[in-house]
C-alpha cells in the first residue's frame, strides 16, 4: 500500500469522525453557545417585557447591581446558606450511606425512609416545613418546647438562614446513593488490613474510607455549591422575615418576572455564573493537593500513612 492510499484512508476516517461530531456541534451551537452569547448581549441592554426599551446601555446593569443593597443582601443570604448547608448536607449524606452500608437491624426501613424526600415536589415539601417551623403549634417548637426553648424561625431574621439549612440537611439524607456506591467501592482488603493493624471504626473511616472516596466527595461538593446558589422553590414559597429569606434566585425571579427588568435579570445571571465558575476554578486548582488521578502529575499529594 503506497503513501497516497494511506492518506486517502486516513482522510476517510477523519471525515467519518467529523460526521459523528457534527450533530453534537450543531446542537451545542444552537442550544448552548448562541443563547449564551445572545444572553450576554441582552445583559448590556435595557430589555424589558413591558414598556419602552432604551436599547444598548453597556455595563449599566452590572453597575446598578453592584450599587444595589438588595443585590448584596440576596448574595449575602445565599452565601451564608451555602457555607453552612453544603458541609452539613454532605455530612448527612455520608452518614446515611455509612448506615446503609452497615448490617444494622432495620436498615431496609431506613433506606426506604431516606428515599421519601425525592418523591415529593419542592412546593409540597415547603408547605410541610411551613407547618414544622410555625411559631404557634409547629412541630419543631413542640419538640424543643419540652426543653424550655422556643423559636420564631422564619419570622426571626436571625433564624431564617438556619431554618433553610435545617431543611437542606434533611433533604441531603436522600442524596446517599453516590456516597453509598463510593463506600462499597472501597476494597475490602484495605478494610481488613486496617483492622489487623488495630484501627478502630473512626480511624478506619478517616484514614481509609474517606480518602478513597475523595473523587466522589469533590464531585458532590461542587454540585452542592451549585445547587446552593440555585436555591429557589422553597425560598420563594416560604420567604422569611423582611429580606432575610430573599435568596439570590428569588431576587433574580422578582426582577425578571415581577419588575419585568429582563436585561437587568440576565446581568444578575451572568454575575452568578462568574461567581460560581470562579469557585469551581479554585476547587479545580486545589484538587491535585487532595487527590491523585491516573495521568496527573503528583503535586504535594497528602497521604495518610500509619506508622507501624
Amino acid at each position: 500500500m503506497d503513501a497516497k492510499e494511506i492518506k486517502r484512508i486516513q482522510g476517510r476516517r477523519k471525515f467519518k469522525g467529523i460526521g459523528f461530531v457534527l450533530p453534537w456541534l450543531f446542537g451545542f451551537t444552537l442550544f448552548a453557545l448562541f443563547p449564551s452569547i445572545y444572553s450576554f448581549y441582552m445583559s448590556l441592554t435595557d430589555w424589558g417585557l413591558v414598556g419602552p426599551n432604551e436599547g444598548f446601555i453597556g455595563f449599566q446593569n452590572y453597575v446598578t447591581a453592584f450599587k444595589s443593597s438588595d443585590f448584596w443582601n440576596s448574595l449575602s443570604v445565599t452565601v451564608r446558606f451555602v457555607v453552612w448547608a453544603v458541609p452539613l448536607g454532605m455530612a448527612a449524606s455520608l452518614t446515611s450511606a455509612l448506615i446503609l452500608n452497615s448490617n444494622v437491624k432495620g436498615v431496609s426501613i431506613f433506606r426506604g425512609l431516606n428515599y421519601v424526600p425525592t418523591l415529593a415536589s419542592g412546593v409540597a415539601i415547603a408547605v410541610m416545613w411551613s407547618w414544622i417551623f410555625s411559631p404557634h403549634g409547629g412541630l419543631l417548637n413542640m419538640i424543643i418546647g419540652v426543653f424550655g426553648f422556643h423559636g420564631a424561625w422564619l419570622f426571626d431574621p436571625n433564624l431564617v438562614v438556619p431554618s433553610y439549612v435545617i431543611m437542606a440537611v434533611w433533604g441531603a439524607f436522600s442524596g446517599f446513593l453516590t456516597y453509598l456506591v463510593a463506600v462499597k467501592e472501597v476494597p475490602r482488603s484495605l478494610i481488613d488490613s486496617s483492622r489487623i493493624l488495630g484501627m478502630g471504626y473512626f480511624e478506619r473511616l478517616f484514614k481509609v474510607t474517606i480518602p478513597l472516596m475523595r473523587p466522589i466527595l469533590i464531585y458532590n461538593f461542587i454540585m452542592a455549591i451549585i445547587g446552593g446558589f440555585r436555591k429557589f422553590s422553597d425560598a420563594y414559597v416560604l420567604g422569611g422575615a423582611g429580606d432575610s429569606g430573599k435568596f439570590y434566585m428569588v431576587y433574580f425571579y422578582q426582577q425578571a418576572f415581577g419588575n419585568f427588568r429582563m436585561g437587568y435579570a440576565v446581568a444578575l445571571a451572568w454575575i452568578l455564573f462568574v461567581i460560581v465558575m470562579t469557585l469551581m476554578l479554585i476547587i479545580y486548582k486545589r484538587t491535585p493537593f487532595w487527590e491523585y488521578y491516573s495521568g496527573m502529575k503528583k503535586k504535594k499529594v497528602k497521604k495518610n500513612v500509619r506508622k507501624a
